[in-house]
C-alpha cells in the first residue's frame, strides 16, 4: 500500500502504518532493539512486535535502520509569549498573538514535540484548534493564565499602570492575571477551572523576567497556596508552581503543590522533601543561557538580566542534587519569543551532568507523568497513541541529533498522522 503523504490522510476511514526495519527506543530500557515491527492504526499503537506483524493493508514505512522513538514532550512552553521582554506583550493584540503562537506551535511539532505543557498564555481555545487540526502543532496541555500576588512575577506593569486590566485587550493581560487574598485566589483558579485547564500555575517566588521582585521574594502565603491547591483538586487537576528558592520550593510542598517550575537554587532539604511528597521538578536550563546570550537584544532590561546570572550557575546542580534526592526531573525550555528556537539545545546542556537515557526519559516517560498521561504518551506500547520520531542515528550516542530545528528527523507522526515524511 502507498504510503501517505505527510498531512493527506483522509480522516474517513482507519489508516493502518506498519513500521519496520527500525531500532526500537522505548525510553523504558535503556537501549534500542532490533527486529521489532509496529502497527499503527486509527492514531494508536496497535502491536509492537518483536518478529513480523501481519496486516496487508498497512501502508508499509521502511525505516531505513534508524532510530524509532516516542514522540518528545517539553513540560514548560509559552507558546503565546511572543517576546523576550514580555511587557511588550501589552502592544500585541490577541488576534496577532493567536498567529504568532501558531507559527510558534507548528515549529515545536517540527522538532519532534508531539506533547508540550504551557505554563501560563494558552488557553482552550488554542487546544481545541490543534485537536480539530485546524492548526498544526503539539497535543496542549494549557495552564490558561499564570497567577500571581500583585508585585509579583506575574505582574509586569509599570509603575504608572492602573491597578487592573481587562484581559481581552493585549497578550500581557490574557496570559498573566493577580489574586490577592485567600478567597481571590479561590474565584481565580475557579475561573481557571471554567475555563476547562489542564493545570494551575502559580508564582511563588521572584523571577527573572519581572520587573520588581528579588529572586527570593516570597510570592502566595501558605493560605494562599492552600487555597489554589484545593480549588484545583477539586477538578481533578494540580498545581505548578513558579519557585526558584528551597524557602519557597518547601512553602510549595507543604501546601500540597505537584510540581516546581525552574528550582534552580534547591537545596538537598527541599529536594528530599519534593521526594517525600511525590513531586516533580521541571527544569528548563536553555532559557537561561539563550536570555544571557540574547535577550538584551531584544529589549530585556539590566536588571532582569543581572538576576538571570543568579540563576544560571544553579542550574545543572539543580539536576545532580534531584537525581541524588530521587526527584524525578521533566524537560523544559520556557523560552520567550525570539529564543524559542533554542528548545531542544536543552538536551545538550543536561548530557554534561546526567546520562543519554536519563535525558531522554525526561522528555518522554517522566513527562508522561507530569501530564498523567502514563501508558499512553512517551512510551512505544500496545494503546498508546502513535506519537512517534524516526531518528537519523542513535540519540543514546549523540543527543545532538535531536536538535537542529528537526533536520535529523525525516519522519514525524502524531496521533496516527504523519506531519512529516521525507523517506519517500
Amino acid at each position: 500500500m502507498r504510503l501517505p503523504p505527510a498531512g493527506k490522510q483522509r480522516e474517513t476511514s482507519p489508516v493502518q502504518y506498519l513500521f519496520s526495519n527500525f531500532e526500537m527506543l522505548d525510553p523504558e530500557r535503556g537501549h534500542a532493539l532490533g527486529g521489532h515491527q509496529i502497527l499503527v492504526e486509527d492514531g494508536l499503537i496497535r502491536e509492537v512486535c518483536e518478529g513480523s506483524i501481519r496486516a496487508p493493508n498497512a501502508a508499509a514505512v521502511d525505516c531505513g535502520g534508524r532510530t524509532l522513538m516516542p514522540g518528545l514532550i517539553d513540560c514548560h512552553v509559552h507558546a503565546v509569549l511572543s517576546e523576550v521582554s514580555i511587557r511588550q506583550m501589552e502592544n500585541v493584540p490577541l488576534t496577532l498573538m493567536t498567529a504568532q503562537a501558531m507559527v510558534s506551535l507548528k515549529a515545536m511539532l517540527d522538532r519532534g514535540f508531539t506533547s508540550v505543557r504551557d505554563t501560563g498564555g494558552a488557553d482552550w481555545g488554542l487546544r481545541t484548534a490543534v485537536e480539530e487540526g485546524l492548526i498544526a502543532g503539539p497535543r496542549l496541555f494549557v495552564a490558561g493564565r499564570a497567577i500571581g500576588p500583585t508585585g509579583g512575577h506575574s505582574d509586569s506593569r509599570r509603575r504608572t499602570d492602573a491597578a487592573t486590566r481587562c484581559p481581552c485587550c493585549d497578550a500581557l493581560s490574557f496570559s498573566m492575571g493577580l489574586a490577592d487574598g485567600v478567597s481571590e485566589v479561590r474565584k481565580t483558579v475557579r475561573e481557571e477551572m471554567r475555563q476547562g485547564c489542564d493545570h494551575v500555575k502559580i508564582m511563588m517566588s521572584g523571577g527573572v523576567a519581572s520587573p520588581y521582585d528579588p529572586l527570593d521574594s516570597l510570592q502566595f502565603s501558605p493560605g494562599e497556596v492552600a487555597a489554589a491547591v484545593e480549588e484545583a483538586h477539586a477538578f481533578g487537576r494540580y498545581v505548578c508552581a513558579h519557585a526558584y528558592s528551597p524557602e519557597a520550593i518547601t512553602r510549595a510542598a507543604h501546601a500540597g503543590v505537584r510540581t516546581i517550575e525552574h528550582g534552580n537554587l534547591i537545596d538537598e532539604a527541599a529536594a528530599a522533601l519534593m521526594a517525600e511528597r511525590g513531586m516533580f521538578l521541571v527544569a528548563n536550563l536553555v532559557a537561561y543561557y539563550a536570555m544571557k546570550e540574547r535577550a538584551a537584544e531584544y529589549g530585556m532590561s539590566g536588571e532582569m538580566l543581572e538576576k538571570n546570572d543568579l540563576v544560571i550557575e544553579g542550574g545543572l546542580r539543580s539536576l545532580e542534587i534531584c537525581k541524588r534526592a530521587g526527584v524525578p526531573v521533566a524537560y523544559g525550555s520556557d523560552l520567550l519569543g525570539q529564543l524559542q528556537v533554542d528548545q531542544s539545545r536543552e538536551f545538550r546542556l543536561r548530557a554534561e551532568v546526567l546520562e543519554p537515557i536519563d535525558v531522554l526519559r525526561a522528555a518522554t516517560t517522566v513527562g508522561a507523568r507530569v501530564l498523567r498521561q502514563e501508558g499512553k504518551l512517551g512510551c512505544l506500547a500496545p494503546g498508546a497513541h502513535a506519537d512517534l520520531i524516526l531518528v537519523d542515528g542513535d540519540p543514546l550516542r549523540d543527543l545532538d541529533l535531536l536538535a537542529h530545528q528537526g533536520r535529523h528527523m525525516p519522519l514525524i507522526m502524531k496521533g496516527g498522522r504523519l506531519h512529516k515524511n521525507t523517506l519517500h
